[in-house]
Parts: structure tokens; sequence; C-alpha cells
């Protein structure tokens, strides 16, 4: 007995049928993700500037691509089986905390590439991965801020004011970010800029209670 339900499953079949896909297209498909991948690779290991360099992380970025062509290629096989896939992968939890967001565009970058090259617009994974080269390129050598530097002073409590005095005059700008005073003893922390880091520093070290000076450069977040 043909039923509404059994006629909508069956439309719904024929209209996912399964896609016979045949060797030379896998293989060329994986070679192109492969191709890309390897790209990427070259990039992240000559373009990040990171203190240490994650090799393991760069690998993966090649695998990434060629295994998200191969889940791609799968998907488009069979309506059934990319169902199932969606539900196994759905389970999956990433818990590697990202600590540089380079690395998340560069993993993003690698997906990407997967789905495009898996979707068989290999053309367009080679014009995205020209343009987000060119882009990192370009962008990382536009000229930035200086940052600001830290100082940190270990004084009397009653050079205070001398010691403002010569921070204003030797730096185009400054906050104080710490003050601690124990027993008579003042210790101050000024995040500033300056052209001259030397002759502050002498004029500071100069001031009459004055301990110690000291002056740090840093790359991480500024107040201005």
């Amino acid at each position: 007995m043909t039923t509404f339900s059994s006629i909508f499953k069956r439309s719904f079949l024929e209209g996912y049928a399964n896609v016979e896909l045949s060797t030379s297209q896998i293989l060329v498909v994986m070679f192109f993700s492969l191709l890309v991948g390897l790209y990427i690779y070259l990039v992240y290991r000559f373009l990040t500037k990171r203190t240490f360099y994650s090799k393991s992380f760069n690998i993966s970025l090649v695998l990434m691509s060629v295994i998200t062509a191969s889940i791609i290629l799968t998907v488009q096989s069979s309506v059934v089986i990319s169902l199932g896939m969606v539900g196994a992968l759905s389970i999956v939890r990433f818990r590697t905390a990202v600590k540089d967001p380079m690395d998340l565009v560069f993993l993003f970058w690698s997906i990407s590439v997967g789905i495009i090259c898996g979707a068989g617009l290999v053309e367009v994974a080679i014009i995205l991965s020209l343009a987000a080269t060119a882009t990192i390129m370009v962008l990382d050598r536009l000229p930035v801020i200086k940052t600001p530097m830290i100082m940190i002073v270990n004084a009397s409590s009653d050079a205070d004011a001398n010691i403002a005095s010569e921070v204003k005059s030797n730096s185009s700008a400054f906050i104080e970010k710490s003050r601690v005073l124990t027993n008579g003893n003042l210790e101050l922390v000024y995040e500033l800029r300056t052209k001259d880091g030397a002759a502050l520093s002498k004029a500071v070290s100069g001031v009459a209670g004055v301990t110690s000076v000291s002056l740090l450069s840093h790359d991480g977040e500024v107040s201005f």
C-alpha cells in the first residue's frame, strides 16, 4: 500500500541519490588539498613571529585541509553517510586553547581550503590562499605605534614629587600604574613613552632618595 510517507521518503532519497566518485577525482581533490595545505605550512613557517614555533601545529594545518576535503567528498557521495557523519562529528570536542589569534586564522584557513577543494572549486582555494598571504604580508609591515615602557623606581617616600617631575620632563606621556609604600620605602611603577630611555633613567636615578631604577619594554596590552 502506497502512503504519503512512503512517497515522500522515495522522492527524498531519489533527490539525494548517491554520487559516484571515480578514483581519479578523489586523487585530484586530495592532491590539490595537500598542495594548498603545504603552501599554508610554508606561509605559517615564514610569516609567524612567535618565540616558540610549534611544528606540530603547523603539520596539523596540512592534515586538516586534507581530512576536511575527504569529509566533504564523503558527504557528497551519500546523504545517509552525510547525516551519520554530522552526528559523529557533533560529539567531537577540541579542548586545546589557541593562544595566538593568528593561529586561529591559519586553522580556519586550512579548514576552508579543505571544504573548497572537496567541493571541487580548486581555483577558489588557490585565489583565497594568495589573497590571504598578500593581506598578511601587507598588514604585518604597516608601521605601528611604539609600545610604552615600564619603569620601576625604588626610593624613599619623600622623593615622590621629584621623581614625578623628572618622569614628566623626560617622557611624552606617562601613567602611574602602581604605588607601594612600606616602612618609608616607596616603589613606583610607571607606564610611559620616551624617546631616550637612558636619559630618563639617569635623570630619575639622580633624584635624592632614589635607590634603584629599572626600565623595561613590553609587548602586551597598553593603556594609551
